[in-house]
């Protein structure tokens, strides 16, 4: 367990509902979460505090590391910690992988803040595992929040 943040944020011209809702919609989720050069698919998902989820993200394109659960997948299970309507979403993340570089619970948590031009998301990553490169982390979450940017915009 490392004791390492991450973050990322960007204001997105779309309304905190509207937001919540792209985060709180399966269906949805998958279209604007997986980072550039990745696609997703949700396993399970219950959106509520104590709820769980379990998704998986594949690598489309020749990455320069391997997956976290294989060659070119990351699969993630988490719990909801608490949801916050239009808000706060705050969740439990556990890779499904057998290098103990990826071992450990991060808690990932997202502000959602209304301001003049519409909503500041900020996304805190806290104890990140050590096998995540932190210049791969900080590119992952800037691209999660453009592709949230232009599925809510």
């Amino acid at each position: 367990m490392t004791n390492r943040i991450d973050s990322a944020s960007r204001v997105i011209l779309a309304s905190p509902q509207t937001i919540y809702q792209a985060f709180m919609n399966p269906e949805s989720l998958v279209l604007w979460l997986p980072p550039k050069g990745m696609s997703g698919q949700i396993d399970m998902f219950e959106p509520r505090k104590g709820g769980h989820y379990c998704m998986t993200l594949t690598y489309e394109l020749d990455h320069s590391s391997p997956g976290k659960t294989s060659e070119n997948t990351d699969v993630s299970k988490g719990m909801f910690l608490e949801l916050v309507p239009d808000k706060k979403i705050a969740q439990s993340v556990k890779f499904d992988s057998d290098n103990p570089a990826f071992s450990g619970e991060m808690i990932q948590t997202w502000y959602l803040e209304a301001v003049s031009e519409g909503t500041k998301v900020t996304i805190i990553c806290e104890n990140v595992p050590e096998g995540v490169r932190k210049e791969d982390h900080d590119i992952g979450l800037r691209s999660t929040l453009e592709n949230l940017a232009i599925f809510t915009e």
